[in-house]
């Protein structure tokens, strides 16, 4: 049963991942970008706006956390942190009526698309698989699709929650020996959290724009397993996780290309 439904789960993702590249189909990079100057400034003072996007805007990043498995804990039985590497991908969905939007404020309802993950950890805590007594390999591959909602999105300053579900891979194998031989346990496991992101987008600069096409970012938030790879054993992925680092901002990115395709073809002619 548990087969059927995972079956099941796997077609619904599939659908959701295949709406998501017809959707791609839809970003318009090349559209013009909304233009400001004030009287009398030059061209070169005009500022392409990034803020309220008419039409799905691509954003992509790496996505880099520390998470605080139950089943990782020192000598004095307190979490350890486990580095958990990845990428994200989606799409900034614009605001039903961006014209009731104050200069500067929100420039995206929420942002939705999938990412994937991969852990590689060696864990020495015998007994935590059925009949083990040695050092295991841990090998987590997981692809998950989030929906990120913004409570606060206004100039630099950004506030949303992220909410994530997945499918995760597992394999287990004696670190003595790596050979499928010393394969212990495999299965498959559905995470799924919630959490909270604060990130702040460097200012433009005139001399030197690529400034703002990064950040600093915080988030931070709890995983929950709910269905577990290897049910008679002591594995768990639950807990929390944080992350603290640069960021960046591939719309940002995308805007002033085509801010500085516009101009080009406007100096052609």
């Amino acid at each position: 049963m548990n087969r059927v439904w995972c079956i099941c789960l796997l077609v619904l993702m599939g659908l959701g991942c295949g709406s998501t590249v017809r959707a791609q189909a839809k970003v318009e990079l090349d559209k013009p970008t909304q233009l400001s100057t004030t009287a009398g400034a030059s061209p070169d003072s005009v500022r392409a706006r990034v803020g309220k996007p008419h039409a799905l805007t691509f954003t992509a990043s790496t996505d880099q956390r520390f998470f605080f498995f139950g089943d990782t804990r020192n000598d004095n039985g307190r979490r350890v942190p486990v580095s958990v590497y990845g990428l994200r991908a989606g799409f900034l969905y614009p605001v039903r009526h961006p014209e009731r939007q104050e200069a500067g404020g929100m420039r995206a309802a929420f942002k939705a698309g999938g990412g994937f993950y991969f852990v590689n950890q060696t864990l020495n805590r015998p007994g935590l698989l059925p009949n083990t007594s040695e050092a295991i390999t841990r090998h987590l591959r997981i692809a998950t699709l989030f929906f990120e909602p913004y409570l606060y999105r206004k100039k630099a300053i950004e506030v949303s929650v992220p909410l994530e579900i997945g499918y995760g891979h597992s394999r287990y194998n004696r670190v003595s020996d790596q050979t499928l031989e010393g394969e212990e346990a495999r299965g498959v496991f559905i995470p799924a959290g919630a959490g909270l992101s604060l990130s702040y987008q460097f200012p433009a600069l005139k001399w030197f724009r690529p400034l703002h096409w990064t950040g600093f970012n915080i988030l931070g938030g709890y995983r929950f397993t709910l269905k577990r790879d290897i049910p008679e054993s002591q594995v768990n992925y639950s807990g929390f996780y944080i992350s603290i680092g640069p960021s960046f901002y591939l719309e940002n990115l995308t805007a002033d290309i085509a801010y500085w395709r516009k101009k080009h073809k406007e100096k052609k002619k």
